[in-house]
């Protein structure tokens, strides 16, 4: 069979809550939900919406709001034991988010083995917090990502390979039309229903691990 390759989001997957959102809410910046709504909406783009959200904190709350994150952040069930599982098959797991680096990265740290990160980055320097676009998106995709899924499944793709997205949220919807199999739940596996892309539920990545032995062993 062809090389399966998993392009796993992070918030509202990995963790079981959406961790910008968290943040949102604790720090609550006013106008922030206005923004949400329109990303949501797609009446802006989840570059702008995330970078505005951002902008509205101060930079000096950094150590408090990277504390909030870590401890606030719940795991998804399964998760270690789900890497484990695609660790044995050979297969690479790849966290490609729109989260950022200072709330990821301390709480994705303690676990592995996990192919690579993608997600966007933090500039604390000034008054407010500014997001960097690492992950920008590439010539075949004009939807102002921010953190672009589906150009880094391009970027890391080889000729040939079975790509498994799995994730919950808007940011995904681009990266599962492009899949070979979605793991969707929440808004992702209602708008794979509503545009008949092929995809299994979950809600637990134990779910995933029983998802990927069917699917790799009808494809075997």
């Amino acid at each position: 069979m062809s090389q399966p390759v998993i392009f796993c989001d992070f918030d509202g997957t990995v963790t079981e809550k959406d961790n910008i959102i968290a943040i949102m809410n604790e720090f609550g910046p006013e106008g922030w939900d206005e923004l949400k709504e329109a990303v949501l909406d797609r009446t802006i783009s989840i570059r702008e919406g995330v970078g505005k959200m951002f902008s509205l904190l101060p930079a000096h709350l950094r150590e408090e709001i990277i504390e909030f994150a870590v401890k606030n952040a719940r795991i998804r069930p399964g998760f270690q034991e789900f890497l484990d599982y695609a660790s044995e098959e050979g297969i690479p797991v790849y966290i490609v988010s729109g989260g950022i680096d200072f709330f990821i990265e301390p709480i994705i740290q303690q676990f592995g083995p996990i192919a690579g990160v993608y997600c966007n980055s933090s500039d604390f320097s000034g008054n407010t917090i500014k997001i960097k676009w690492p992950n920008s998106c590439d010539q075949q995709c004009s939807n102002d990502c921010g953190c672009c899924k589906p150009s880094i499944m391009r970027k890391l793709e080889q000729s040939g390979d079975y790509k498994i997205v799995i994730g919950d949220s808007v940011t995904d919807l681009e990266a599962a039309k492009q899949a070979d199999l979605v793991l969707a739940r929440d808004y992702l596996k209602d708008k794979c229903e509503e545009w008949e892309i092929r995809h299994l539920s979950f809600e637990t990545f134990y779910d995933c691990i029983e998802a990927l032995k069917s699917e790799i062993g009808v494809k075997g």
